[in-house]
């Protein structure tokens, strides 16, 4: 069974975590670490095999934004995706957040999980993704 931590401070054990993690699920992508981002890792016992981060928007003050997150190829189809988006909704509203947006760019079992847990596709003002990027929202 996977259970989620969240990162209270990136010391050096997590940063390692979090660049192997990002590096394998993500591989086409720069690694990142933004400075006001909260993240959690999923532990399979003492392995980390999922993880994922909430930052507040760059366009609105009472959004947060679903960035990165990703789970390793062995434990994918086990509903860790749809476990995050949660994860990271009641954090949200934790926070006192009002909305919470995503985007995907080629990327259908993204997508569908955003969907199944009731994120509806909108068109951003100003797009902040790639041309072929998806933008989602949900109020919480």
């Amino acid at each position: 069974m996977v259970k989620f931590k969240r990162l209270k401070t990136i010391d050096s054990d997590a940063k390692a975590k979090l660049v192997l993690l990002q590096t394998v699920c993500l591989p086409l992508d720069e690694v990142v670490f933004p400075r006001d981002g909260i993240w959690w890792v999923g532990h399979d016992n003492s392995q980390p095999v999922a993880f994922c981060l909430l930052a507040p928007s760059k366009q609105w003050k009472d959004t947060a934004y679903l960035a990165r997150s990703g789970v390793l190829q062995n434990w994918r189809g086990k509903g860790l995706q749809k476990k995050m988006i949660l994860l990271r909704e009641q954090y949200a509203r934790k926070l006192g957040y009002t909305w919470i947006v995503s985007d995907t760019t080629d990327n259908p079992p993204s997508a569908n999980s955003l969907a199944r847990k009731g994120y509806q596709m909108f068109e951003p003002t100003k797009p902040w993704g790639m041309e072929t990027s998806l933008y989602w929202r949900k109020k919480l």
